[in-house]
């Protein structure tokens, strides 16, 4: 399929900037994905569409503030630096703790080349960089270290922006810091939140579970190419970046028991949907697992766990927009994109959600 088949019109007046007042406050679009039928609903009212013995599977991943900003040592010349991962380098003779190699998007990176220094630091923290690799589009290998015996990890919460994705116009604000963020984020490793979480608050967990569905956790690293655009013409040639994974053991058994009992399974996110997609299944059981995953869900994929999905309302051409289209059918979702439009629903990250059963 060609990605124009996965355009929209979308004004840039319903772009969510913020997000609504309070966690849950959000709209809601239902749609059945056999029918294609629609209905306009709030987030708060999501247990009337959820089932007793329904498993809601969410994505435990925690954002940490992997935006630094620095100057070049010694010019003084600006720099802006997006860590991306850590990069693993056993033969290194350097202190635990206090001195790390990352892979990191660098600005502007045609001058940062191998050799050059950077100093990132505040009032509370300085941490020092040396780019020791130049990689493809833009990315850095890195050196940091502090001189101080403070870890890298705290220098980094010190010093680190919340990396908001690139279609909020604004720069990020301390409370950004909480309310980029799942109110059950766990494993830190993520540069973008799993978004379709956002909504989520403790009680309203606590009133799913008082209502009988059950809750499981994965993890899923999300990575800087969920921001990825689709250059190809053909979706089939796009080849999405590697992200870290996660099942643990109690999550596998009760996916396992919801399969064997044919049970809804109702990912929250697209996040969730490509991990759960990529477990390993065996003889009807999903076994724990650790590792990566490189799947990209398009149109003709089959799916094997999730049979229900909670998710924002994503870019046009985006590769998180083919996944949607690929669980609920491309005229069905680009139908309720219009309907969105037309109804003023606030798209992307901070924006409404959107259920299909």
């Amino acid at each position: 399929m060609r990605v124009d088949d996965f355009d929209f019109h979308l004004p840039d007046e319903l772009i969510a900037q913020d997000p609504p007042p309070e966690r849950g406050g959000s709209r809601l679009l239902v749609m059945n994905r056999q029918s294609g039928v629609i209905e306009d609903a709030t987030f708060a009212e999501l247990g009337r569409f959820l089932h007793e013995r329904d498993l809601l599977v969410v994505n435990n991943t925690r954002v940490f503030p992997a935006r630094l900003l620095g100057r070049r040592d010694p010019s003084g010349g600006q720099v802006e630096c997006l860590l991306m991962q850590k990069l693993q380098h056993p033969e290194a003779q350097e202190d635990v703790g206090t001195s790390e190699r990352w892979e990191a998007l660098v600005h502007p990176g045609q001058k940062l080349k191998p050799g050059a220094r950077i100093r990132f630091e505040s009032g509370e923290a300085t941490l020092y960089g040396e780019v020791l690799e130049r990689q493809f589009h833009g990315r850095r290998a890195l050196r940091l270290w502090t001189d101080d015996g403070t870890t890298i990890q705290s220098a980094i919460d010190r010093l680190g922006h919340i990396p908001l994705p690139p279609y909020i116009k604004r720069d990020d604000q301390p409370a950004d810091r909480e309310r980029y963020q799942t109110v059950y984020a766990r494993d830190r490793g993520s540069v973008a939140a799993p978004t379709a979480g956002l909504h989520f608050t403790s009680a309203m967990l606590d009133s799913l579970r008082a209502q009988g569905v059950e809750i499981a956790h994965v993890t899923l690293h999300v990575g800087y190419g969920t921001f990825k655009p689709v250059r190809t013409d053909e979706i089939e040639d796009h080849v999405v970046d590697p992200e870290l994974l996660s099942v643990g053991e109690e999550s596998a058994a009760l996916l396992t028991a919801a399969l064997r009992d044919q049970r809804r399974i109702i990912a929250v996110g697209t996040t969730t949907t490509r991990a759960l997609e990529s477990a390993v299944i065996d003889d009807g059981r999903v076994l724990p697992m650790s590792g990566r995953t490189e799947l990209f869900v398009v149109p003709g994929h089959r799916f094997r766990i999730v049979n229900g999905l909670i998710t924002n309302f994503h870019l046009p051409r985006s590769s998180l927009l083919m996944l949607v289209a690929a669980f609920a059918g491309r005229e069905n979702v680009l139908a309720a994109y219009r309907h969105a439009v037309n109804e003023k629903y606030r798209f992307y990250s901070y924006g409404d959600a959107m259920l299909i059963v």
